[in-house]
């Protein structure tokens, strides 16, 4: 487990920035914390550094949202799935060419990657937030040795 204080807007943006240049296909980032900690303004600067040009926006009412950039990007926000078991093609999302990020992942855990990024954000100030960054897996670990650099 690696923890991480951004200061600033500026701080989450660089740090999504340097971990998406480090993202390959079929590589899983989920995304923990209360509402408005900054999940969504960090999953926007990610799809960024992936070549995203289009707008990218919580996906909280359509649950998946589909982007192209350097590497396929898909966004989903899990919320809605609370109270249910659906199979909205997980092994899809997850296995395809795509990089995932997965909003409110605790919801449909049982369906997630084993090998995954894990990020836990808390807000502790106005622009402060505190990243919590655990790796499932090898790559991951390797991954995270890279990006607390």
């Amino acid at each position: 487990m690696y923890e991480k204080i951004m200061n600033s807007l500026d701080d989450t943006e660089n740090f999504a920035l340097k971990l998406a240049s480090l993202l390959e296909a079929q590589d899983t980032i989920t995304l923990e914390g209360d509402l408005g900690a900054g999940k969504t303004t960090f999953t926007k600067a990610l799809a960024k550094g992936l070549g995203v040009t289009r707008t990218v926006n919580s996906p909280t009412f359509t649950i998946v949202k589909q982007y192209e950039g350097r590497l396929p990007f898909n966004h989903l926000d899990v919320y809605r799935l609370a109270e249910s078991d659906e199979d909205l093609g997980w092994d899809e999302l997850f296995y395809g060419d795509a990089v995932s990020v997965v909003e409110w992942a605790h919801l449909i855990e049982q369906d997630l990657p084993q090998e995954r990024l894990g990020i836990e954000i808390y807000r502790i100030g106005e622009n402060q937030r505190r990243f919590v960054v655990t790796p499932f897996g090898k790559r991951y670990e390797a991954l995270c040795e890279e990006l607390m650099k």
